[in-house]
Order: structure tokens, then C-alpha cells, then sequence
């Protein structure tokens, strides 16, 4: 076991599967971007291309904000958002295609009302089931990337802001061929400004459903997540409907019913933050003897600023290979703090815990050893706060 890479316990090399998956969502995303050029002139489909990979960063950066304190593989997190702009919006389209055919010709209802009636009760189901699907199979594939709900809402928010993007190409081009420039600029802020969100909030009741049931072997999971996807489904289709049926006043019901949402999730991401640095706290102390771990390493690792002064401090005095290193020091800490969790719930057995403890206490005392020299003073971090510890105050915890 010494003669592995420790590094293997942070899984952020991309597997053949990843690079096969991302191939596929690839050619997904080609065939669905091909329909729009199909539907509206080479021009309409570049203007509404550009329009709808705009806000993309901006809305990528406010997702991964939430990251932070224990990053996901960033090869999960494309593969995530791929999904969403390929495999999910190709088929979602082809599906919802064909129940608006059947309403319109089969059912014999007028061309509006299918279209309403599709948005409002078949969209939500097929669209937030193919959104889904990603996130059950890391629940069956990569369970151990499960953490908490706060890794449940990032990968829900990667691949419903996918969705999204790809999606707004479509309404894009369809608003510049049937209404023209007016037509284009009133979609435009109605879906990339007012709520550019919608889609991942939609699929974040999954997220965290998924997430739940990721840290239990319990009885009930099945229900758990079925109550997950019930509930995406649902706000899905009171967004539709409010917005298709009720004019302004229903956009506003609907926007209103968003923003509480996403306040609702923004305390969830909070209370896990805290969960975390409990973990942290609570069991990082007991590897005081190995050398790895002081009190002033847990105050360090406890906070979000604290850790950022401990980079920037490394980075400073040690460049490159010191900010490695002390990046890599702050994952594999968070990352035993949440190894305990999971052998405290019985998620994983005492074998992998063996393995992954080591190889993340191998890890640390690597990247404790690439620390620039000034970083542990003379005799050990009992005789002085190390630099990246001290407080404002300028007093070490």
C-alpha cells in the first residue's frame, strides 16, 4: 500500500468512462444545436448561441462558490454539465416533440393549448427526468462523491444550468424567427436575467434527495428520492404553468415562489458548511499525536477565511508548489473529517476506511513536507502559531 500515489484518494484523474461520456454529451449537444440551425438562418443561431453562453460564467462561478470547502472532481462536474446541455436537452426535445404532435393531431386541441398543455404537465417530467438520471448514477457510480446536500445542489446546478444553456438556443432562435428582435430581447431577460436559476433549482430537490440517500443504508431511500423528483417536477410545472396561464401576475407568483426556494437552499448550504466544520473539529483533534494535525490547524481548516489566509500565505512564500501543497493539505483534512462520517454511518466498510485513511494521512504529511521551511516554527507548532493560524487579533486560537 506505500508503494501507491496517496493522491488516488482525491480521484481527480478522468477514468476511459468519463472521456466516453463526455464524447457522447458531445455529440449530443452537436445533434441538438444541429436542429436549431435547421429551424432558423446560420445568423439567428449564432446571435442566440451568444446570448445564451453569456451568463454561463457568471452563473458557473456562483455554483462552484459553493465548492469550496471540500471541491468536487472537476471531471464530475463537466461530465454533470454535459449532460444537461447534451444527452438531457436532445432527448427531452425529441420526447416533448412528440407528446406536442399527440396533443395537437391525436387529441385535436388547438395548437396553443397543446403547447401549453405539454409545458405544463409533460415538460416537467421528461425534462427533470433526464436531468435526474445523471444524478442517480453517481448515487450508484460515485456515491463517496455524495457528501451532504450542499454536493447534491452543485451537481444539480451543473446539469440543470446545462439544460439551460442549451435550451435557450432553441427558445432563442425561435423568438428571433417568429417575433423578430423585440421578441428575441423579451425572452432573452425573461429566461438569462429574471431566472436563470430556474433549471437548477428545479433539479436540486433531486440533488439532495440523491445526496440523502447517499449517506444512509436505511429503508425508505426509494421513497426519499421518489419525493425529490415529485418535487422538482412540480415546481417545474407550477413555473410553466403560472407564467403560461396567469400573465403577469402568475410570473410574479412563480418568480416570488424561486427566490423562496433558493433562500431555502441557501440555509441548507449553510447548515452543511457548519456540518463540515463540525466534522472537522470534531475529529481531526484525535491526529495530534502523528504530527499532522495542531489546534492551529483545525481553527485554520474551520473557516473559509482561514484557509484562504493559509493559501495565500503559502503561495506568497512557497509559489506554485507551496499553494499546491497546502491546498492539497486542507482536502485531504476536510476529506478525513467526512471519511468518519461516512464509516459513522456504515456507508463504507472498515477495509476502504483503512485505505482511505491512509492514503489521506499519506497525503498530508507530503503536502506538510512541501510546506515553505518558515511554515512550522522551530520545534513544532506547541512552541508558536503557525504563520497561516493567527486571527485578526494577531493571537493564535
Amino acid at each position: 500500500m506505500a508503494s501507491r500515489d496517496p493522491r488516488w484518494v482525491f480521484k481527480d484523474r478522468p477514468s476511459v468512462g468519463l472521456i466516453a461520456g463526455l464524447v457522447a454529451t458531445g455529440l449530443c449537444a452537436l445533434v441538438s444545436f444541429s436542429f436549431d440551425l435547421r429551424h432558423g438562418d446560420p445568423v439567428h443561431f449564432l446571435i442566440a448561441l451568444a446570448l445564451a453562453l453569456a451568463p454561463v460564467p457568471v452563473l458557473l462561478a456562483a455554483v462552484l462558490a459553493l465548492d469550496r470547502m471540500e471541491p468536487e472532481p472537476r471531471g464530475n462536474l463537466v461530465f454533470a454539465f454535459g449532460w444537461g446541455a447534451g444527452v438531457a436537452v436532445l432527448v427531452a426535445g425529441v420526447v416533448n416533440s412528440l407528446n406536442l404532435l399527440y396533443l395537437w393531431q391525436s387529441a385535436m386541441l388547438e395548437q396553443t393549448e397543446a403547447r401549453n398543455l405539454a409545458a405544463t404537465f409533460g415538460a416537467p417530467l421528461v425534462e427533470e427526468t433526464m436531468k435526474g438520471l445523471v444524478l442517480l448514477g453517481l448515487l450508484r457510480f460515485r456515491r463517496a462523491e455524495l457528501d451532504g446536500p450542499t454536493d447534491g445542489v452543485i451537481y444539480a446546478s451543473m446539469v440543470g444550468l446545462g439544460f439551460a444553456m442549451s435550451e435557450n438556443v432553441s427558445y432563442y432562435v425561435s423568438a428571433l424567427g417568429d417575433t423578430g428582435a423585440q421578441g428575441l430581447a423579451v425572452t432573452a431577460v425573461l429566461r438569462g436575467v429574471l431566472s436563470p436559476f430556474a433549471h437548477p433549482l428545479f433539479t436540486s430537490m433531486i440533488g439532495i434527495a440523491v445526496a440523502y440517500a447517499a449517506q444512509r443504508h436505511r429503508p425508505g431511500q426509494v421513497g426519499v428520492i421518489a419525493a425529490g423528483w415529485v418535487g422538482a417536477m412540480l415546481l417545474h410545472g407550477i413555473w410553466n404553468g403560472f407564467t403560461l396561464y396567469a400573465g403577469f401576475t402568475g410570473l410574479a407568483g412563480a418568480y416570488l415562489l424561486l427566490m423562496t426556494v433558493l433562500l431555502v437552499l441557501i440555509g441548507v448550504v449553510v447548515r452543511d458548511r457548519r456540518r463540515i466544520v463540525g466534522l472537522i473539529q470534531t475529529y481531526l483533534p484525535a491526529y495530534q499525536a502523528t504530527g499532522l494535525v495542531g489546534p492551529q490547524d483545525v481553527y485554520m481548516l474551520s473557516s473559509l477565511p482561514g484557509r484562504r489566509q493559509a493559501r495565500h500565505w503559502a503561495r506568497t512564500n512557497g509559489g506554485r508548489a507551496g499553494l499546491r501543497a497546502m491546498t492539497d493539505y486542507q482536502l485531504a483534512a476536510t476529506e478525513l473529517g467526512l471519511l468518519h462520517e461516512r464509516a459513522a454511518h456504515r456507508t463504507i466498510g472498515e477495509r476502504t476506511f483503512d485505505e482511505e485513511q491512509y492514503a489521506l494521512l499519506q497525503c498530508m504529511a507530503e503536502a506538510r513536507r512541501s510546506f515553505p521551511a518558515a511554515a512550522v516554527p522551530a520545534g513544532g507548532q506547541e512552541n508558536g502559531a503557525a504563520p497561516w493560524s493567527r486571527p485578526p487579533g494577531g493571537r493564535a486560537p
